[in-house]
């Protein structure tokens, strides 16, 4: 057996570790560049002005919603990208016609009520429902009584999110069950409506709305979500007066589905052209909701990498793409469609990053990937704690990004200061006005920076 030169196997050990590690010199001025490129610019924050402003009511059914994803594509025409194009989903085609009604009775007074119907919901008669209430808290509390208790009444799920929690995001799971299943068990029992408290620890009087579960009108019943500081109202009235009614009336519709359509555009690989990295947000918006940080701020920092790229000169040796995915809120056909599309393409996803937690200070990365590809992420650390992000965790993607799990792609999702989130989540308090240019800018970065970063190592060599 020959025997190898030491001096040729120290090359060797040196080159394989040059391929696993970034070269911190280089890789920490090309991030330098992309921070401060993006720093430096106001595009994306003047399209999310325009998009929010001349595109409300962006449900993927709607016709503002298709009007904002062909705006989309001239936005990344004007770019110049290598490809730009319009993918043809089939959507859910829920419509919620007039504005809603309500008011807390008894015999001396009536008060107005905010609320809103809830996505997939069906609708009162055209005369609107009152009943009495029975105030529940949560799925939890509704278990403990008989549907005696309950039957011809509304139920008034009235468990708040829960302020204390250091994450909103656990506060928001352990409340929505009663949003989304509670017209659906409030039918089982019996009840002729529902009222939900919305999902927010803020004390408003902007109704957040959201889906419930599909189901045949005979199935559940007329459904609303209700301001939170009038859920309290609500509440203290009922401990006074347990005769009072509620009335509501909605005029919501479920139609047959309809089309709708994915914006992307996209970089083309120098070396691996068929290869592909997503960066993407979803650019449907509840109805009365302008959705800037749910999420037309995501779709605009997902454009804002690709321009990044091209404003620095950076040729990706892998296809970059950015997606703006239509119909998250109601089901999630976008990311479906896209990634069967691209298994009927046979396209190969490297990786896909997704931001949809709002465009507030980025704080690092959530990882859905097994823990040699989390370890090789984490090894990029030190690269971006000058920007105070430091975040690389175990934990979900993204909605829309989910479906290319399934084909064993790596997913990303970025992770933003969560504080006041659900301050405007769902509810028409979810405004431009609320948006830090410097913030989502930074976030726009930080995407930037890890797909850079994936395209020049890979995640698995």
């Amino acid at each position: 057996m020959r025997r190898l030169n030491p001096v040729f196997i120290l090359l060797l050990f040196f080159l394989s570790a040059c391929n696993q590690h970034p070269n911190k010199n280089s890789d920490q001025k090309v991030i330098e560049t992309i921070f401060s490129e993006a720093l430096s610019d106001h595009e994306a924050y003047q399209h999310l002005d325009y998009l929010t402003t001349n595109f409300q009511k962006r449900l993927a059914c709607y016709p503002q919603g298709i009007k904002a994803a062909k705006w989309t594509t001239q936005i990344m025409n004007n770019m110049q990208l290598d490809t730009v194009f319009l993918q043809e989903i089939q959507v859910m085609n829920w419509e919620r016609g007039d504005i809603e009604i309500a008011e807390i009775r008894s015999e001396k007074q009536r008060i107005p009520v905010n609320v809103c119907a809830l996505g997939r919901g069906v609708a009162t008669s055209k005369n609107g429902i009152e009943a009495k209430v029975v105030e529940v808290n949560g799925l939890e509390e509704l278990k403990t009584i008989s549907r005696d208790q309950v039957k011809g009444k509304i139920i008034f799920f009235n468990k708040p999110m829960n302020p204390e929690l250091k994450n909103p995001f656990q506060a928001y799971g352990e409340a929505a069950g009663q949003r989304f299943a509670g017209p659906v068990l409030a039918a089982e029992y019996g009840a002729v409506g529902a009222v939900i408290r919305s999902l927010t620890t803020s004390i408003d009087t902007f109704p957040h709305t959201g889906t419930t579960r599909k189901a045949p009108a005979d199935k559940t019943v007329p459904s609303v979500a209700i301001a939170t500081e009038h859920a309290n109202t609500l509440s203290e009235r009922l401990k006074q007066n347990p005769e009072l009614t509620f009335y509501f009336k909605t005029n919501c519709k479920n139609k047959p589905d309809t089309i709708s359509y994915n914006a992307i555009g996209e970089i083309t690989g120098t070396e691996y052209p068929d290869k592909f990295i997503v960066v993407g947000g979803h650019l449907d918006s509840w109805d009365n909701s302008p959705g800037a940080h749910d999420d037309g701020g995501g779709c605009m920092q997902s454009i804002e990498v690709l321009r990044i790229f091209k404003a620095i000169g950076y040729q990706p040796k892998h296809s970059i793409r950015a997606i703006m995915y239509m119909d998250e809120e109601i089901s999630q056909s976008g990311g479906k469609t896209y990634a069967s599309e691209a298994k009927r393409k046979e396209e190969k996803h490297l990786f896909a990053i997704e931001s949809d937690r709002g465009v507030t200070k980025p704080l690092g990365f959530s990882i859905d990937a097994n823990d040699k590809v989390l370890e090789k992420i984490k090894l990029w650390n030190p690269l971006f704690a000058p920007y105070d992000i430091t975040v690389f965790k175990k934990g979900g993607g993204g909605v829309d990004i989910g479906p290319l799990k399934q084909h064993g792609t790596p997913l990303a999702g970025l992770l933003t200061d969560p504080t006041h989130y659900f301050d405007w989540h769902h509810s028409a308090n979810d405004t431009f006005d609320h948006i830090n240019r410097e913030e989502m800018q930074k976030g726009a970065a930080a995407m930037a920076a890890l797909i850079y970063l994936v395209d020049k190592y890979g995640l698995y060599e």
